[in-house]
């Protein structure tokens, strides 16, 4: 799943490609808003609020769409072939006289009025990437449920918006707590302390091309645990291990993290 960084980044292209230009080609491909015409209309913006994008078009219409797992919009020069997956996997088609935007798999994709947009993103936490950003109000969504799991209270888009798979299993690393550990059960400076990292990292992220949260000089090392089962942590040398945790694999540390853990499903350590 894309975390906030990629969306902003997401957004940023499609920003830069449309807004303030004319549509010229426009093709929703989803039955309900199939013969919605919106050649015609200027793009104004496009925000990310969370994991949502939000594409303002003159005359009150936002183009609202959601990545999901594997979803993406890629942006062509008008004119060129695009390579993003199979012509049956687009979505949507946005297009001035000079770039053309595709949607690809996008299991989100509906045209709502401006003025409702908070029908559909209202209903988030407070962004960490976005002007809105409260980390005190941050801490008390996350603790509102103190028997929550940590990496489950990060991941709600109610508490915070824009923590994905990867930062989830990064942050409650950072913090030195199991993902499994109940909220209400960290001590008392962690939480401001976890929002603050959360907002550091990503704000760090969004203008990179590869995400990071080491600081370690290693090649290859970008993360410290996320997608490193079975390999030594890179502070204290034990494998990593992964399990599920709700609908979701995650990654942690035995050495590094104190808490209640889940059975893991690690393959055979790394001897690199």
């Amino acid at each position: 799943m894309p975390e906030g960084d990629t969306v902003w980044q997401a957004a940023r292209r499609l920003h830069a490609a449309l807004a303030g230009r004319v549509l010229t080609r426009a093709d929703l491909r989803v039955p309900r808003f199939a013969t919605a015409d919106l050649t015609g209309r200027a793009v104004l913006d496009v925000t990310p609020r969370g994991k949502h994008l939000l594409t303002r078009i003159d005359g009150g219409l936002t183009l609202h769409s959601h990545l999901r797992m594997d979803g993406a919009w890629k942006v062509y020069a008008t004119g060129e072939r695009p390579r993003g997956g199979p012509e049956h996997q687009i979505r949507a088609v946005l297009g001035n006289e000079e770039h053309t935007a595709y949607g690809y798999r996008l299991p989100v994709l509906e045209l709502i009025r401006t003025a409702e947009e908070s029908k559909v993103v209202g209903h988030l936490g407070p962004d960490l990437l976005g002007p809105d950003w409260d980390p005190a109000e941050a801490v008390r969504r996350l603790l509102a449920d103190p028997g929550r799991a940590l990496g489950e209270a990060l991941l709600d888009q109610r508490n915070l918006a824009g923590i994905g798979n990867v930062y989830k299993s990064e942050l409650a690393f950072l913090a030195a707590f199991t993902p499994w550990l109940p909220v209400g059960e960290l001590p008392a400076d962690v939480p401001p302390r976890l929002m603050a990292t959360a907002h550091r990292l990503l704000e760090a992220n969004k203008e990179r091309p590869d995400r990071r949260t080491t600081t370690t000089r290693r090649p290859r090392t970008p993360l410290y645990v996320y997608g490193r089962e079975g390999r030594p942590c890179l502070r204290c040398g034990a494998a990593v291990r992964k399990a599920e945790l709700g609908d979701r694999v995650t990654y942690w540390c035995p050495g590094c993290q104190t808490g209640p853990a889940a059975e893991s499903s690690d393959p055979p350590p790394h001897h690199n």
